[in-house]
């Protein structure tokens, strides 16, 4: 197709058909405001703040919905098109209702720079000063405050198009128009699966974090408790971004550092438990094998589905609770880590486990409903007592006046702070599954991962492609049983040669095509393993890390993410010497025995009991 001219502030560019003026201005290093705009979704037009003057058009235009298609000449800073910003957005201050001092959003609020960018500093129209909607804070992870929406309609495009969850959705006409989730009711009673991708899109303060920081303020400073923290592997990609950071900025040690200095007695590796969870699985991906290809038993059903991430864990429970049965049955990380705080190293150190307070660094918000689910108690007590998200855990830093960028680096405490690169890649779309076939290839074939992949890296299940699906075939040489499985299966040679076949799908629309696809009987429904995660991107795109997310964002922590897996010195889960030393010691019965089933795993016929 030929290209056409245009001409932005003077400066002349060739453009493809099709490409929005916004796009075009991006290339010339014009900035155009916006606001209802997010490069995840396709361009809406509806909040205006990104007029332009387009030369011969009678009409100021969106520059993020207006598609080029004939030579233009554009204006972007006109007298009449900063007024006409201007205006938008003080209609706006005018609508929204809310202190920006008590604001969780405030220093990162897009409404709240876009009006000191414009000069926007008293309220020229009406004001609304008392709150008309009442503020939703039911629900364990999400607090809904929409007399700050501003109607950008940005959450309902995140739930909707990239979730394909449709919680949220626009009621009323004109001035009475509001967002509102699920029949107007609470979202802590609507199939919301509590994934975060409505908050982290929010550009206002109207939906936000519920927040646990006094909670664990009070906990450290009671002298009775003995609070610990375990910190996932996103956040550590994430966090520096709350401090000025470049996105993918790697400032592990330092964290570890800067929770010792909030009062935190330990600081522990959420990596430990992300290798547990891999040997727990695949123990448990191998006996389903071995039962159906071996055994012949029809009722093992396959595909085997991830358990890890609580917010696919929800959607599965709404929308397709027939496939409860293939859900993995071991718990996520995070809660394999909380239970085992509160029995195994508490017996270690003698300390009461009703003294402990159990305390997570996650990505996520769906970690605040997992750890608040009623099964998740085999210690005897909560395992988690409190889940909080990279953005808390920044505000506790800058609370306590610490400077993370330049602080002294600090490891982990043991004897949870043995890692490998297998359990920090569990932050990226595909890492578990990477992190499972690393693992048992090497022990099936008995030779290194690196001699069947080079330098180890299962690409075909790596990428950002919405949905992956990819054939490994095991080769016809095995090894010996180690001894770990022995008491499961007695030699390797039912798996020589076999393909396994594998699958990988993120955000909530991919999630929903490859279990539609399951029940057609398409080719997901002949896989062994399928890997699921909730956010785009997984993780490291959680609804709990820093703001704003994009695309570009998202590879950047996941580049921070694989570097830091490819200077590991141990780069599979069942190599973790900490992991071996808790199953000599304590899993005596070893993976997938009667106390390991105990503490880490939960029944299926758990799942969905608790969902209203």
């Amino acid at each position: 197709m030929k290209s056409i001219k245009v001409i932005i502030d003077g400066k002349e560019l060739a453009v493809e058909p099709g490409t929005t003026i916004l796009e075009a201005a991006k290339q010339l290093s014009i900035h155009i405001p916006t606001l209802c705009y997010h490069s995840d979704f396709c361009a809406s037009g509806i909040c205006r703040v990104c007029v332009v003057e387009v030369e011969n058009d009678r009409n100021q235009e969106a520059a993020c919905a207006y598609q080029i298609t004939r030579p233009l000449t554009v204006h972007t800073h006109t007298t009449k098109v900063r007024n006409a910003r201007r205006d938008v957005i003080e209609l706006m201050m005018a609508a929204h209702c809310g202190d920006c001092l008590s604001c969780p959003s405030s220093g990162n609020c897009e409404l709240q720079s876009l009006a000191k960018e414009y000069g926007v500093d008293h309220y020229r129209f009406s004001h609304l000063t008392e709150p008309i909607y009442r503020i939703d804070s039911e629900g364990c992870a999400i607090v809904a405050d929409m007399n700050k929406c501003i109607l950008c309609r940005r959450c309902v495009r995140a739930c909707t198009l990239l979730q394909d969850i449709s919680i949220l959705t626009p009621e009323g006409r004109s001035n009475r128009t509001k967002i509102a989730a699920f029949a107007d009711k609470s979202m802590s009673v609507s199939p919301c699966i509590n994934c975060g991708q409505c908050v982290t899109h929010c550009p206002t303060g109207a939906l936000w974090d519920k927040d646990y920081t006094e909670e664990v303020w009070k906990a450290i400073e009671d002298p009775q408790k003995h609070v610990v923290i375990q910190t996932a592997p996103s956040p550590r990609a994430g966090i520096g971004e709350e401090f000025g950071l470049e996105p993918g900025t790697c400032v592990t040690f330092q964290m570890n550092t800067a929770l010792r200095e909030c009062g935190f007695e330990k600081v522990f590796d959420t990596n430990f438990a992300a290798d547990l969870t891999i040997i727990e699985e695949s123990t448990e991906l191998i006996t389903r094998l071995y039962k159906r290809l071996v055994g012949s038993n029809e009722s093992t059903r396959l595909p085997m589905l991830t358990s890890c991430c609580p917010g696919w864990i929800k959607y599965i429970e709404h929308y397709y609770p027939e496939y409860l049965p293939n859900l993995s049955s071991c718990k996520s990380p995070q809660q394999m880590l909380g239970t085992l705080l509160k029995t195994y190293y508490a017996e270690q150190h003698q300390i009461d486990p009703k003294d402990i307070v159990s305390v997570s660094v996650m990505p996520c918000m769906a970690k605040k409903f997992e750890c608040n689910r009623p099964e998740m108690n085999d210690s005897g007590f909560r395992d988690v007592d409190f889940g909080l998200t990279t953005r808390e855990v920044a505000k506790m830093i800058r609370e306590t006046g610490i400077d993370l960028p330049n602080i002294e680096k600090s490891d982990f405490d043991h004897p949870f702070g043995s890692e490998t690169g297998s359990g920090i890649i569990f932050g990226a779309t595909g890492g578990v599954m990477e992190s499972a076939i690393r693992s048992a290839f090497e022990l099936i074939t008995g030779q290194p991962i690196e001699n069947l992949y080079e330098h180890g890296n299962i690409i075909p299940v790596r990428g950002f492609e919405g949905i992956r699906y990819a054939e490994l075939t095991i080769p016809e040489q095995v090894g010996e049983v180690p001894e770990l499985l022995k008491g499961i299966i007695s030699d390797w040679n039912w798996l020589k040669g076999v393909t396994l076949k594998v699958g990988v799908a993120h955000g909530g629309v991919n999630m929903k095509k490859v279990m539609e696809d399951i029940k057609a009987g398409g080719k997901f429904s002949e896989c062994h393993f399928i890997e699921f995660m909730a956010c785009p991107g997984g993780c490291l795109g959680g609804g709990g890390q820093p703001m704003p997310i994009n695309n570009e964002i998202r590879q950047k922590r996941a580049q921070a993410i694989y570097h830091q897996d490819k200077k590991s010195e141990i780069r599979k889960s069942y190599e973790n010497p900490a992991v071996a030393e808790l199953y000599r010691n304590f899993l005596t019965d070893g993976p997938n025995g009667h106390k390991a089933h105990q503490l880490l795993h939960t029944s299926y016929k758990n799942r969905g009991k608790y969902i209203p």
